[in-house]
């Protein structure tokens, strides 16, 4: 519905507000016919009107609200934010795998569509980068990676996880990871100390290589 309450009832009214109705309202009626073609008239010109404003006004609001969902949720930075207790906006799962071995690969390829199929994720492929935090984003599915590729140093693949996804989603991948290696890191918007200081590793412990990061 794009028309609120109040503004259905705001078109009702706005005819006994407009001056070109209250005109011919308050003059003789001289004729039977021309007084109402007046009123229509009067009318048409407060619907154009109507619907003008209620666009523009509607459009102010949509860029409101995209300018909340860019602006209100990033973390804002300052000399020493990463040393205190940044907030949490998001997880990512990601599962490490030998990209040379055939067998790991099609195992890890395979535990990926039970994941995906479990959680429902099959038309959810993520469209934010792996370094967005994307706060109140969906859960969705990072592409797959079979050579080593930003700070990983062995294939993998990754999956976005909300804050409120993490616990069933991380239990049911650490249970089902089989020879494969798990790595979990919060996203705050400190990319080093988010794969480096709060990380957890489930397996091998793999090198992470930060030097692909921004510097603290």
């Amino acid at each position: 519905m794009c028309c609120s309450h109040g503004s259905l009832l705001l078109f009702f009214l706005f005819p006994l507000y407009n001056p070109f109705y209250q005109s011919h309202k308050n003059r003789p009626n001289t004729s039977v016919t021309r007084p109402y073609i007046s009123v229509i008239r009067a009318d048409m010109f407060s619907l154009v009107l109507f619907v003008s404003l209620q666009t523009i006004l509607l459009a102010h609001v949509h860029d409101f609200d995209r300018h909340l969902l860019n602006t209100v949720h990033k973390p804002t930075f300052y000399e020493g934010y990463c040393d205190g207790d940044p907030a949490v906006y998001s997880y990512h799962i990601h599962l490490l795998f030998w990209g040379n071995n055939k067998d790991h690969v099609n195992s890890a390829l395979e535990l990926r569509e039970q994941f995906i199929e479990k959680f429902n994720l099959q038309d959810k492929k993520c469209d934010i980068s792996p370094a967005d935090p994307a706060p109140g984003h969906e859960m969705c599915a990072f592409g797959v990676d079979l050579a080593p590729a930003g700070p990983f140093t062995t294939a993998q693949y990754a999956f976005f996880i909300p804050p409120d996804r993490l616990q069933e989603t991380s239990m049911w991948m650490l249970q089902h990871r089989g020879v494969h290696d798990v790595f979990i890191h919060p996203n705050s918007g400190c990319a080093v100390y988010d794969h480096t200081k709060w990380n957890t590793f489930a397996g091998d412990k793999w090198p992470v290589d930060v030097s692909v990061f921004p510097p603290l």
